[in-house]
Order: C-alpha cells, then sequence, then structure tokens
C-alpha cells in the first residue's frame, strides 16, 4: 500500500502562497507533505505556458516533464486544457486553496487523502 511522504507540486508567484495560474508559472515549487509536516524540497524552473490567446506546447511538454513525478499540482488557477494533461500523466490538479497559505494548505489536503490514491 502506497504510503506518506506526499509529493507535491506548487505555483506560487511569492512562496507563501499558492498563488499563480498554471499557465504563467516560471517555477513549480516541490513539497513533500504528510498529515504533520511540510518540506520544500526543490524549485523547479519551467517556461511558462501561457502566451495571451495561446499556448506554447513546447513549455507545456517541460511543465508536464517537471512535476510528472508529483501526486497533484496545486495552482491558483487553470484551464480545462491543462487540467486534462495533468490527469494525463497521472497528476491531480488542485485549485481549491488559490491564494491561501502553502504549507497549511498542503497539510490540509494530504491529511484527507486516501492512501491507497498516492503514488510512491
Amino acid at each position: 500500500m502506497p504510503r506518506f511522504p506526499v509529493k507535491v507540486a506548487v505555483a506560487s508567484k511569492e512562496g507563501l502562497a499558492i498563488s499563480e495560474h498554471f499557465g504563467h508559472a516560471k517555477q513549480f515549487r516541490i513539497y513533500e507533505v504528510t498529515p504533520e509536516s511540510c518540506k520544500l524540497l526543490e524549485i523547479r524552473e519551467v517556461s511558462n505556458y501561457c502566451q495571451g490567446h495561446h499556448g506554447d506546447q513546447s513549455a507545456m511538454v517541460g511543465i508536464l516533464e517537471a512535476i510528472k513525478d508529483c501526486y497533484a499540482v496545486f495552482i491558483a488557477k487553470i484551464g480545462e486544457g491543462p487540467t486534462e494533461k495533468c490527469q494525463a500523466i497521472g497528476v491531480k490538479a488542485v485549485s481549491d486553496f488559490a491564494y491561501q497559505a502553502i504549507e497549511a494548505s498542503l497539510i490540509d489536503y494530504v491529511s484527507h487523502l486516501d492512501t491507497s490514491e498516492v503514488k510512491t
């Protein structure tokens, strides 16, 4: 059975809140989370996907590569297309905690997970 910790990606402008739109993110903060703790592992740089009224497909490939080992990606906002692309690689797109503090949000989220769903 899979177990904690859970690895997640967070799009944040300033590193305090889940404050960045998926398509505007130039980096993702990678955290290791349990119901009791949250630890920043690394920051992964990416090219932003959103280019006004269209998306840069090569940037999308890079973003998906950067977050593919995560259970979920936390963003302030995400469109349907990018949500489907995340789902296709087994990463849940979570916008329920938009503009809230990172650590408290991640701990709250994982404390409600069914660990049988968590990829190791």
